[in-house]
């Protein structure tokens, strides 16, 4: 192929789910699609400059892959309850901007399992499925409980990870030390486990606020991956500003080289030069 090259502040990979999943590398600037299948030659270099993806201001540090330190103490989408959705405090009156939580968390989200590295557990709003999934780098995932708001899904998630984990073995994932598993066979075995909590927060919040899905239907992903690694050697683009290495592989928001892996996402908002070539 030519070689094809795009600069930009990072943003996380766009997915498409196909057989296997397409990705393109995505910058505030434009798209470049990238495909393992013809193992091209890639090159990443880093110019030192990192722009908040909410304000645009230029940081020395990226805080919550992408923001600025002031925007990571006042925005919402950087507020605790993000990451422990159980905690949510719009209810008490605190949410740091009421509008924000009304469109993002005060609408219904899906509890899921799906299969990375083993069974987990996770959360997501429907126009996030499948794509939450293919970004966790699951090769199957499926729906299993509906409500109402972000705050359920958290209390939803806290009882069953009392059974299951909620954490992506990552390293495991990419190597591709994952069995397929028999997704509705370990979700009525859960199930059974956390029954009885669950009619309790029914009770609480309401019946229609939390929906069982009585015939959860998996899905398979197929990710672009020529070639797994033996052993995984992380790139850290603060440390090493020029990442080289011939593509073998994608899967989740991780490039497979064959110098070594580097996670995309974690990066969201350097400003980066890509270059692809045969």
């Amino acid at each position: 192929m030519a070689a094809a090259e795009q600069s930009g502040h990072l943003k996380k990979m766009s997915t498409t789910l196909e057989a296997p999943v397409r990705y393109e590398l995505v910058f505030d600037t434009g798209t470049l699609p990238i495909d393992p299948a013809a193992q091209p030659s890639i090159r990443l270099e880093y110019t030192g400059q990192i722009s908040c993806i909410h304000c645009g201001r230029i940081t020395n540090k990226s805080f919550s892959q992408g923001y600025c330190y002031p925007c990571f103490k006042v925005l919402p989408q950087c507020d605790t309850c993000i990451m422990s959705p159980e905690k949510c405090h719009y209810d008490e009156g605190t949410c740091r901007d009421p509008v924000w939580g009304e469109t993002w968390c005060m609408q219904p989200h899906y509890v899921y399992l799906a299969n990375s590295s083993g069974v987990k557990v996770g959360i997501t709003r429907e126009n996030q499925i499948p794509t939450r999934w293919m970004d966790q780098g699951a090769i199957q995932a499926m729906a299993v409980i509906k409500v109402s708001t972000r705050k359920l899904s958290g209390l939803v998630e806290a009882i069953l990870r009392q059974h299951v984990t909620d954490r992506t073995r990552w390293q495991a994932m990419l190597k591709g030390e994952v069995d397929v598993l028999d997704m509705n066979a370990e979700w009525d075995i859960l199930y059974e486990k956390v029954r009885h909590e669950i009619d309790e927060l029914k009770q609480e919040y309401g019946e229609e606020a939390i929906h069982v899905i009585s015939a959860p239907e998996p899905i398979d992903i197929k990710f672009p991956v020529e070639e797994h690694p033996t052993k995984v050697k992380s790139f850290n683009l603060d440390k090493t500003a020029t990442v080289t290495g011939v593509l073998k592989g994608i899967k989740g928001q991780y490039l497979i080289l064959d110098t070594g892996v580097i996670n995309i996402r974690k990066f969201t908002g350097y400003e980066v030069t890509a270059i692809l070539s045969d």
